[in-house]
């Protein structure tokens, strides 16, 4: 009942006081009139409010059902979204453990596709020192690219490997043409530098060469030229050599030097030889050399004869006959005698007359030529040897630097010219310092002649000056005069 008492009076509290109607007049009632008519009207009130309230309550419930179904259709799908949501991220997170084991197995594949190609690099670099520089001409070109393939930075990683591979293919490929021996074309080039286009021929470490116009040689390798140098063989060697080569069937000698022997029987050479390559300038060294070698000879034997002559008996006569003033005696024993020395005193005792001194002089100098003739060839020889073999030099280089300025193709005969500048300045050094050791000599001798003259001479004057002074008379003084 209070509860009831209560709504009432809150739902009195929010209805609109009702608004006085104008011109009606008051009409006093009792109390309980009064509290019967509010009861009544609050009983209406409440029954309008319950029927509204039903009415609400019927319209949330025919709302509350479809939210309901759209409540109940949205927790489902929420749920099905976290099942795929938790199934997504497991997926994720295993899609992450997959893609880190990709990475490391991808980095692991990168480490060996990189030491992969740095073997093969290494493999391309250091195969161009182990075949031999005949197969540069025909394996050049792949070896190029192999070795420029990791430093091409135009190519993917793909495409180095692929050529890589394939220089490691080719070179398998020659291995197994090479066995029993193999051929392909090339050039070579001859003595006197001129290229040949031929074929060569790989037996072993022996490469064989014929050219187009039927020359044909052992192979030998020019440093820092793919084009090899050709020299032929003698005999009937050289004739089967070349069918060798042209048919790729023949005999050819055995050599357990594996090439060794071949190689240095082709390139045997002679004193002859060397002299051709040393270039005209030769000649004039040759002629030089011989008047050099004619002049030592003569003066040996002038020499050998010279000491032969030498007698200290008859020089010691000479003296003795002097000292005991029989100066006929000396004279006679100094013409007797082939002594230089001996000439030289005894020509200066016979013509004292004109003065010891001068007489002395005339006849050491007159002794004197005879000891240094040739001399002075053999000077002019050592200061002459050494400037033609320069100017062999000079001109040997000029035609090097000719052959650079023109054909380049011709290595052999930019290394001809520097062998003939080589060789001549090595011959005019040679000739030189032969004719030095001579020519010391020689003097050495021609100045102990001298100094033995020079001592004879002194001790007859003194000899002579001794005799003089015995022979002049005394002079005694004369007390008083005449």
């Amino acid at each position: 009942m209070n509860s009831f008492i209560l709504l009432i009076t809150v739902l009195g509290l929010f209805q609109t006081p009702p608004q006085p109607e104008p011109s009606v007049p008051v009409v006093e009632q009792s109390p309980r009139e009064t509290l019967t008519r509010v009861a009544q009207s609050a009983d209406a009130q409440l029954q309008q409010s319950i029927a509204e309230l039903n009415a609400l309550r019927e319209l949330v419930t025919a709302e509350k059902l479809p939210l309901a179904a759209q409540l109940t259709a949205a927790e489902a799908k929420s749920t099905t979204l976290r099942k795929e949501g938790d199934r997504l991220q497991q997926e994720a997170d295993q899609g992450s453990l997959d893609l880190v084991a990709l990475k490391a197995e991808s980095k692991a594949r990168q480490e060996e596709l990189a030491y992969v190609s740095n073997i093969l690099d290494e493999y391309a670099r250091s195969f161009e020192q182990k075949v031999h520089p005949t197969e540069l001409q025909h394996l050049g070109e792949a070896i190029a690219r192999a070795k420029q393939a990791t430093e091409n930075n135009a190519l993917t990683a793909d495409e180095k490997f692929t050529t890589q591979l394939d220089f490691a293919t080719l070179t398998l490929n020659r291995v197994q043409d090479s066995i029993g021996g193999m051929r392909f074309a090339g050039v070579g080039v001859d003595a006197d530098g001129t290229v040949l286009d031929g074929q060569f021929a790989l037996l072993g470490p022996v490469a064989l060469f014929r050219a187009n116009s039927g020359f044909a040689g052992v192979v030998l390798t020019q440093t820092g030229s793919d084009k090899p140098l050709i020299r032929p063989l003698e005999g009937p060697m050289q004739e089967s050599l070349a069918g060798l080569v042209a048919t790729g069937t023949g005999t050819m000698p055995l050599d357990p030097s594996r090439g060794g022997a071949l190689k240095a029987l082709v390139q045997k050479t002679n004193i002859v030889h060397i002299f051709v390559k040393g270039g005209p300038i030769m000649w004039p060294l040759l002629a030089a050399s011989i008047l050099a070698l004619a002049t030592v000879l003569e003066r040996t034997f002038f020499l050998l004869n010279e000491q032969r002559k030498r007698s200290a008996r008859a020089n010691k006569r000479f003296f003795d006959a002097v000292y005991k003033g029989d100066l006929a005696l000396a004279v006679q024993t100094s013409q007797a005698s082939q002594d230089c020395v001996l000439r030289v005193v005894g020509y200066a005792l016979e013509h004292r007359d004109v003065g010891i001194d001068d007489a002395i002089a005339y006849a050491q100098s007159r002794e004197m030529k005879r000891f240094r003739r040739g001399i002075a060839i053999l000077d002019t020889v050592i200061t002459l040897a050494p400037l033609l073999g320069l100017l062999g030099t000079v001109t040997g280089m000029m035609g090097s630097f000719a052959v650079i300025g023109g054909d380049l193709s011709a290595p052999g005969q930019i290394t001809g010219g520097i062998a003939e500048a080589l060789i001549a300045t090595a011959f005019g050094l040679l000739i030189a310092i032969v004719a030095l050791i001579p020519f010391n000599y020689l003097n050495a001798r021609v100045e102990e002649v001298e100094t033995e003259i020079s001592a004879s001479g002194s001790h007859l004057r003194h000899l002579l000056e001794k005799l003089d002074a015995a022979a002049k008379p005394e002079l005694v003084p004369v007390a008083g005069g005449v």
